[in-house]
């Protein structure tokens, strides 16, 4: 009976030992948790506030001064009229560059942000006369990409770039058959005819789909528009011109849509006469890129959901 007794008691205090042993592990692991956490967030926030923006004040003397332009041009993103016009204008109001390069890698995107830039590179060209601004392609240079480039003196291409893509498109999404054969009414009480335009929940009325025909085929001319008083009598016209198709770099050049091949170190050392580069592309910090990207792919989502239609040159 003794023996039985000191059995349990061990048991017990093996059992409450082992139970210690194990809640102090997890507290262990806990603080190594809360700790690791603390040095994220001050980790991010150190690099929040650091400035990422190139810096080209120590460069001095003759250079050829780069602006970058990579992905979709949107107004949330590095893209943006606000992120390549500000980049352009400190590119051009310093005295020692000889020269503007527009390396370009975009497949476009908004017509506003798109002529947004157009119309800065050209009042800027007419502020600084003697300063000439050239486009260099990347991989693409389509639509959107392609409106910004045609401002630009001349534009240089790689032989296998894609170029072109001289168009308009409005799309979405419509669910009305969906929503009949899931038993779905869709009731909307608008003031205004057109309040419902092109509402996906709806069927497509045929008076609002040539309006917004009209629409798009007039972003289309003021395209084209642009590309003819930005590349002049160098254009070999065609029916296909602006039908929205791409041409390679070497073709696009025999339709004079570019001028000839090169490249930023090329197009610097040749052309411009200036080797050394001075990137004065605009880098968002890293809060800024967080909450642009938040917010821009929060939107997208959104629109992707509701199946809103939007409008790109592309």
């Amino acid at each position: 009976m003794a023996e039985n007794e000191r059995n349990w008691e061990r048991d017990v205090i093996e059992k409450f030992a082992f139970a210690a042993l194990k809640e102090r592990r997890a507290a262990r692991r806990w603080g190594i948790f809360f700790k690791l956490l603390a040095f994220a967030y001050v980790t991010l926030l150190l690099l929040a506030m650091v400035d990422w923006e190139s810096s080209t004040e120590a460069l001095g003397g003759r250079h050829t001064a780069l602006v970058d332009l990579n992905g979709v041009i949107e107004a949330r993103g590095d893209a943006s009229a606000d992120q390549i016009n500000t980049a352009l204008q400190a590119a051009f109001k310093d005295k020692y560059t000889q020269g503007v390069v527009l390396r370009i890698n975009s497949p476009g995107g908004s017509p506003v942000q798109a002529g947004a830039i157009y119309d800065e590179i050209r009042r800027l060209r007419g502020l600084y006369p003697s300063i000439p601004l050239y486009a260099v392609i990347d991989d693409i240079c389509a639509s959107g990409g392609y409106y910004i480039a045609s401002a630009a003196d001349r534009i240089y291409v790689d032989k296998a770039s894609i170029v072109g893509s001289i168009g308009a498109i409005m799309n979405g999404w419509g669910f009305t058959g969906a929503m009949q054969k899931v038993g779905v009414e869709r009731r909307v009480i608008a003031a205004g005819e057109n309040k419902d335009f092109l509402d996906p929940f709806l069927p497509l009325k045929e008076k609002q789909k040539a309006y917004a025909q009209n629409l798009i085929d007039e972003v289309h001319q003021q395209f084209i528009d642009a590309v003819r008083k930005g590349r002049g009598k160098r254009l070999k016209e065609t029916p296909e011109l602006f039908s929205g198709l791409v041409w390679t770099g070497s073709k696009s050049i025999e339709l004079g849509l570019a001028d000839g091949q090169g490249s930023l170190e090329s197009v610097a050392r040749d052309v411009i006469k200036a080797e050394r580069v001075g990137d004065y592309t605009q880098k968002q910090n890293i809060a800024e890129r967080l909450t642009r990207r938040f917010g821009a792919t929060a939107a997208q989502a959104l629109v992707k959901t509701l199946g809103a239609s939007t409008m790109e040159i592309r």
